[in-house]
């Protein structure tokens, strides 16, 4: 691939040091993916420039006009620390003409609204959990056909924000206790499903996330420890890996079900689909992530290596396909 002029946007908390010298695993895990994503296209011989924002967008617009680069590499997962507020941050890059990697605004919208994908999704005929949404203020009446054990979650945060074991309520006490989006909760394993392109798409290998030996009076859920902790991921075994000894055409149905949810949910660039799978064989879709880790040791990235893109092979292909992107203004411009 051509080299070029990368402007790598990060949370201004998260702009990586040149060196991991001297620094702990703890510090280091704050800011891994954006070292690995800098360091990664600098020793490719990209010129690249880390751009951390916080509440303004007046030292994107600087770096752009002055330093106009040929792409942006977008890492941020949140601004003035709204995590809905992202969108808006790769509307701007559009507005400005601006080619950028990841997900295009509308889809980082449907994706991130979780109510709003469910809904799609149930049109699109993608199993997916009952659920029923809870407005903050109000008192929770609950309908009859919601079915216990439950799984409650907010509505727009990520990266298992407010999830914790205390998420899976088994009554209405429980649940009015926890409430603030509900869906079913499905017991079964945890299997994650990447997806990269934006016409033609290429599903990687299902990756799958098993949790060692958690006590069996926890319920097998990605808390936020569970996914972040790395004390207590190696206290109870907990890891992830390529999926194995799925049954029947679960594979076929997975990469049929994760292309639909892509298009369904108008995604582009890269994303990764979540998924349960029942023992009786049931897939239900549980959410999408338009802006999965791309640390070099996640999920993503290690799914990719297992269908032979190693981690330059990753990025570049995700600088492409944002070069490549037909937003709205290049038809304009045309």
């Amino acid at each position: 691939m051509k080299k070029m002029r990368a402007l790598v946007l990060v949370h201004a908390t998260l702009v990586p040091p040149d060196s991991l010298r001297g620094l702990s695993e703890k510090e280091i895990d704050e800011w891994r993916t954006e070292y690995d994503v800098i360091s990664q296209l600098k020793a490719a011989g990209h010129e690249v420039m880390p751009l951390g924002l916080s509440d303004s967008l007046s030292e994107l617009r600087r770096a752009i006009v002055d330093w106009k680069p040929q792409i942006v590499f977008n890492l941020l997962e949140e601004f003035d620390g709204i995590v809905t507020y992202d969108q808006h941050v790769v509307a701007f890059l559009e507005l400005m003409r601006q080619p950028y990697t990841g997900c295009n605004p509308r889809g980082m919208l449907l994706s991130r609204d979780k109510v709003l994908s469910k809904q799609l999704l149930t049109y699109h005929r993608v199993p997916t959990p009952q659920f029923m949404v809870f407005a903050r203020g109000k008192s929770a009446r609950i309908p009859k056909r919601l079915r216990f054990p439950m799984f409650v979650k907010s509505s727009t945060e990520d990266a298992s924000l407010g999830i914790a074991q205390a998420s899976v309520v088994c009554d209405e006490r429980q649940l009015k206790e926890r409430i603030a989006f509900v869906h079913e909760y499905i017991e079964g394993r945890e299997l994650y499903v990447g997806v990269i392109g934006n016409d033609r798409l290429k599903v990687l290998p299902v990756w799958e996330m098993t949790f060692g030996s958690l006590p069996e009076n926890l319920p097998a859920i990605a808390t936020r420890k569970v996914k972040w902790d790395r004390g207590y991921q190696r206290k109870y075994g907990i890891t992830t890996a390529a999926a194995d000894n799925l049954p029947g055409d679960t594979l076929a149905r997975l990469e049929r079900l994760s292309k639909r949810i892509f298009r369904a949910l108008h995604l582009t660039g890269y994303a990764r689909m979540d998924f349960r799978l029942r023992e009786d064989g049931a897939l239900y879709a549980l959410e999408a992530n338009a802006n999965p880790n791309l640390s070099a040791g996640e999920d993503f990235a290690q799914s990719a290596l297992t269908a032979g893109m190693n981690y330059p092979d990753v990025l570049h292909r995700i600088l492409k396909l944002g070069a490549d992107y037909p937003a709205a203004w290049r038809s304009v411009d045309t």
